[in-house]
């Protein structure tokens, strides 16, 4: 088996693919599923519902696009269904900490264990009403 994929390797079939954009393309599209992985580890206070949706429909798309498209683009595809994967786990992270609870919940712990320090997001919201209190005395 490796010999035959050898043998591909060294003929001009091969070299037609790697100078293609059939290989180029989904390999310079990778960079959108490795950075939606990366955010897996990010909080949920900065996950953006909007972007996040738009991204996964976009990768949804083209996955349509690569499995339609003649020869098929297997790369393309492996690339859309990671970011499409990704997307989805970030939609739920971000539907759950918004609308479920989940940053209530986050909060209540992080008063009981004593940090309390709040998100970015948290931050700016107490500032834009502190801001909005002090124009209103005015």
């Amino acid at each position: 088996m490796s010999s035959t994929f050898f043998t591909w390797l060294r003929s001009p079939a091969a070299r037609d693919y790697f100078f293609s954009t059939h290989f180029w393309g989904p390999v310079a599209n990778w960079g959108l599923p490795l950075a939606a992985l990366a955010d897996l580890r990010k909080d949920e206070e900065v996950i953006s519902g909007t972007m996040t949706t738009a991204l996964a429909s976009y990768s949804m798309v083209f996955m349509r696009f690569a499995w339609r498209v003649q020869p098929r683009n297997y790369l393309l595809f492996a690339c859309h269904a990671t970011n499409a994967t990704a997307q989805s786990i970030q939609e739920a992270r971000f539907v759950n900490y918004w609308y479920n609870g989940g940053r209530e919940k986050k909060l209540a712990l992080g008063e009981e264990v004593g940090a309390g320090a709040p998100g970015k997001v948290t931050e700016a919201v107490l500032a834009a009403r502190e801001e909005a209190m002090k124009a209103g005395e005015k």
